[in-house]
């Protein structure tokens, strides 16, 4: 065997065992899902060399106790009745690396939004006002 090659194929072996994920872990954006909205569910995987790389359905495989997943995103139907969710990943690449999490559904409604005219509000307006009631 030449030197040149067995330097390359030591090269590409440590290259290619640095960039195997380790573990996998849910990294939520939100601590509720939303009904009748696709919820983004982030898995991050921890590659031996400590960096992260986020998974999508490439490499990882969705489950969910009782919704639906198109690709990452989560779908709770707008009449969904239990109170949460338990949703499961498994690395396809290593299915002996699987998580699962318990993800409670929201149940307060959203706030209110502000009108077109208090967000058009200027600035300087709403500084006169808090002055005034100094």
């Amino acid at each position: 065997m030449r030197p040149g090659f067995l330097l390359l194929s030591i090269f590409l072996s440590a290259t290619l065992r640095a960039q195997k994920v380790d573990s996998i872990y849910f990294h939520l954006y939100t601590d509720s899902l939303k009904k009748g909205q696709h919820n983004y569910i982030n898995v991050d995987g921890k590659l031996s060399n400590g960096r992260w790389l986020p998974m999508t359905t490439k490499e990882v495989e969705f489950s969910c106790s009782a919704a639906r997943f198109e690709g990452n995103e989560l779908v709770i139907p707008p009449d969904f009745k239990e109170e949460k969710v338990i949703v499961k990943a498994i690395l396809k690449a290593n299915r002996n690396l699987v998580i699962e999490k318990t993800i409670w559904i929201k149940t307060l409604p959203d706030p209110e939004l502000p009108s077109r005219g208090q967000i058009m509000q200027s600035p300087a307006e709403k500084k006169q006002k808090n002055r005034r009631r100094q």
